[in-house]
C-alpha cells in the first residue's frame, strides 16, 4: 500500500518503506518505478527479518558507518540493505528471483 505525505522527509528523500507500507513525498512519485521497485526490496527485506530485527540492525549497521565515512549520507548509502535495493532498483523482475537474506552479499 503507498501513502503520501510531505512532511515525513527531509529534503534529500523522498520515499520510505515501513512494513507494509510505501510512504512518498509526492503523489507524482508513484509513477516512478524505479524507486517503487526499490522501496519494495526494502518491503521484502524486513518482511525476511520479522520486521523489528530489521529496524534494528538497519539502525546498528548505519551508526557502525557513521563511524567509519564520518558522514551519515554515507553510511545510508553504503548500509548492505540500501547497497541490495540501489543495485538491484532497475530490475522489474529482480524480486521474483531474490534468495533469501540477500543483502548479506552487500555488507
Amino acid at each position: 500500500m503507498i501513502l503520501i505525505s510531505k512532511y515525513f522527509f527531509s529534503k534529500n528523500y523522498v520515499g520510505l518503506s515501513l512494513w507494509p507500507f510505501i510512504i512518498l513525498k509526492d503523489r507524482s512519485l508513484t509513477q516512478d518505478e524505479t524507486l517503487i521497485n526499490h522501496e519494495r526490496i526494502h518491503l521484502k527485506q524486513q518482511l525476511e527479518l520479522f520486521i523489528i530485527p530489521f529496524y534494528a540492525w538497519y539502525l546498528i549497521e548505519w551508526l557502525i558507518k557513521c563511524l567509519w565515512y564520518f558522514n551519515g549520507y554515507k553510511a545510508y548509502r553504503n548500509i548492505s540493505f540500501e547497497r541490495e535495493a540501489y543495485y538491484h532498483e532497475s530490475d522489474p523482475h529482480y524480486l521474483s528471483s531474490r534468495g533469501r537474506f540477500k543483502f548479506i552479499q552487500y555488507l
